[in-house]
């Protein structure tokens, strides 16, 4: 597991770390069917473009412009699922949410995580329940706020509404 030093502020700092930590998640609920690879520079591998269907790839045109920070897939039931993953070392803000919706809209993504290492701001979460629709993505359920805790060999994770990927 890659470590990270407490004063280390820059996001593509912590994308290692944090992409290492999904992945031990993702194992415990998947086994070794996924797949994360860090794309915030706008490259995505060949593993990960063989997975998106051919009439959906003029997706990564608009990619290349602004990317999730990690993208990645599951395999559940012989299905694919995309996960796509943006990372922020200040205060979520609700620009960042939609940020994160828009990757998942162009993934079509099953889970779709906004990670911050700053508390989860409370006018996000009452937000968030007043208009439900703020986190809802089409067809799957909805877009989850993580708040992480990052020590120099660990990270703790705050859910909100709750983990995804618990059955």
């Amino acid at each position: 597991m890659c470590v990270v030093a407490k004063e280390a502020s820059t996001e593509a700092t912590y994308y290692p770390l944090v992409k290492d930590w999904l992945a031990e998640i993702l194992r415990a609920y998947f086994g070794d069917n996924f797949h994360l690879e860090i794309t915030a520079s706008g490259v995505f591998s060949g593993t990960l473009k063989a997975r998106i269907p051919e009439h959906r790839e003029i997706i990564f045109s608009f990619l290349k412009e602004a990317a999730p920070d990690i993208t990645g897939f599951v395999v559940k039931e012989n299905m694919f699922q995309s996960v796509v993953v943006e990372l922020k070392t200040r205060r979520a803000k609700l620009h960042d949410i939609y940020q994160t919706k828009k990757y998942a809209d162009l993934f079509d993504a099953r889970y779709a995580l906004l990670l911050s290492t700053v508390e989860i701001p409370e006018e996000l979460r009452r937000l968030s329940r007043a208009a439900p629709q703020l986190l809802a993505l089409p067809g799957y359920g909805r877009l989850t706020l993580i708040q992480l805790d990052i020590r120099e060999n660990s990270i703790s994770a705050e859910w909100f509404p709750d983990d995804p990927f618990v059955k």
